[in-house]
């Protein structure tokens, strides 16, 4: 022990010298050490804080990293001191009425999607009913004003500690910190595969052809009825050096697929009609032919892919009601009239599909539904990127487990995790069952079939895809989850080795 701690004496000794070293050409790090010299590496305000680690180099915290964390924790608890000061302990029995609500709205919610007829109209009614009745009890009795008050202190706590913890940007195709290579040349054989009834026609809409035809690719248009995997592949064969898709996800993933395997720079045009994988990567989904910036002025970034069974996915792959969903014909043409008609059948009848599913060694069963997509999607209630994967290179499926079948368990699901009706994991690998021999599954929003069990696997970096250097989504701020324990303790000033 005695000579452990000789060796961090040392090297705490070791990096002061260097930081005086560099003070005389760096006020900053002057005063690092100074205060480093003098509080033994504790805080101070409006600077970096220097410290020594125990086995490496020295860290150094943000001094705005500090009073972020400090104002969140300064909002959180204005958030409970606020209903306290104006309710006193009747509070409590105000929060709990909010959360009647929620769970009555949760029921009317379930009633909408698992029933038809009465039922549904009374679904229908009870989840904008509720709502309504707890937010006029509130405004009676004087106590809208503090509940939204507190609401809001609540989101300030949560924004501010996750910026505290992970302050920096982040581009949302890379790691921390890392902005991809810069593309030095354009591509002399870029094959571009265009899709024109994809997004209501944006390929004619703005001129996608004629630009990229002007920016010298090759361009195929889809008539209907090709094999997209063997035009990319005849594509390479014939000396293609970067493959591109104008249109949806689905077809982005076929062709994806092609250009990882030959180690091929791919470009995404989203020219479809919501291109999850474009707006994860930054792309201006209102403006497809900015993408053709890529060609000349862009970066390479590696992404993942996700694999279900021997099918590529770029966003995501849907087990369970979804996948019985999209088999109907008629949901190309009405998404929403569909689904409302079939989900009943699925969630409550007597042939309701159900999955079992194990990531990482957890186990999950009785599941409705499932999801795994390439790269976790941030929670719903996110208010930074809800519903957005913060990255996609770690390497990780996101697993999402719906496993609601009556109405007590759509109730429960305002307690959140603790409900057990949804259950999220993260996983390199998750295997997925049903009853049947054959699953039904939504890759991408395109319907297949795969025999049960499905592996489904990611493959990490195994796609270069070019983006130009300029694009909307890359300066989308980023943070981690608010880890209360490590907030509080860099608000002390202190770090986690």
């Amino acid at each position: 022990m005695r000579s452990h701690r000789r060796g961090d004496d040392a090297a705490a000794r070791r990096h002061v010298t260097r930081q005086d070293t560099r003070a005389r050409h760096d006020p900053r790090a002057e005063s690092a050490a100074g205060r480093l010299r003098s509080s033994g590496g504790r805080t101070a305000q409006g600077t970096d804080l220097v410290r020594p680690g125990k086995s490496g180099p020295a860290l150094v915290v943000h001094g705005h990293c500090v009073w972020r964390a400090r104002l969140a924790l300064l909002a959180l608890g204005a958030s409970v001191a606020v209903p306290l000061a104006a309710a006193g302990l009747r509070s409590v029995l105000w929060v709990l009425v909010g959360v009647a609500g929620l769970a009555l709205a949760a029921v009317g919610v379930w009633w909408v999607l698992a029933h038809t007829g009465v039922l549904r109209v009374l679904g229908a009614v009870l989840s904008v009913v509720a709502p309504v009745v707890v937010l006029t009890l509130y405004a009676v009795s004087g106590m809208l004003g503090p509940a939204l008050v507190a609401v809001a202190l609540w989101a300030l706590a949560v924004t501010a500690a996750r910026t505290a913890l992970d302050p920096g940007p982040r581009d949302p195709a890379g790691r921390s910190g890392r902005s991809g290579r810069a593309v030095v040349e354009a591509p002399r054989h870029a094959w571009v595969l265009m899709n024109p009834r994809s997004g209501g026609g944006k390929v004619d809409r703005f001129h996608l052809a004629d630009r990229a035809r002007a920016a010298g690719c090759h361009v195929v248009l889809l008539d209907g009825g090709q094999d997209v995997t063997a035009l990319a592949r005849r594509a390479v064969t014939e000396g293609a050096d970067l493959l591109a898709v104008a249109g949806g996800d689905g077809t982005q993933a076929l062709v994806a697929e092609v250009a990882a395997g030959h180690d091929l720079p791919f470009l995404v045009i989203p020219a479809g009609t919501r291109n999850h994988f474009a707006l994860d990567l930054g792309l201006d989904r209102d403006d497809p032919a900015a993408a053709l910036d890529g060609l000349t002025d862009g970066v390479e970034l590696r992404v993942d892919l996700g694999y279900a069974a021997d099918r590529v996915f770029v966003n995501n792959a849907s087990f369970g009601t979804y996948g019985f969903v999209v088999t109907d014909p008629a949901y190309r043409g009405a998404k929403s009239r569909t689904t409302l008609r079939t989900l009943p059948g699925l969630l409550t009848g007597e042939g309701a599909p159900t999955l079992r599913a194990r990531a990482d060694g957890v186990s999950v069963d009785g599941l409705r539904a499932l999801l795994v997509s390439n790269n976790p999607y941030g929670r719903v209630v996110d208010a930074a990127r809800p519903g957005r994967r913060e990255r996609l290179d770690s390497g990780l499926l996101g697993v999402v487990c719906v496993r609601v079948g009556n109405t007590a368990q759509a109730a429960r699901l305002v307690r959140g995790a603790r409900s057990g009706g949804l259950v999220r994991v993260n996983a390199g690998e998750v295997v997925v069952e049903g009853d049947t021999a054959i699953l039904p599954v939504g890759i991408d929003g395109e319907h297949v079939e795969l025999p049960s069990p499905v592996v489904c696997r990611s493959a990490p970096g195994a796609l270069r895809v070019r983006v130009p250097r300029r694009r909307p989504g890359a300066r989308t701020p980023a943070g981690a989850t608010a880890d209360w324990p490590r907030v509080a303790r860099l608000a002390r000033g202190r770090t986690d080795q």
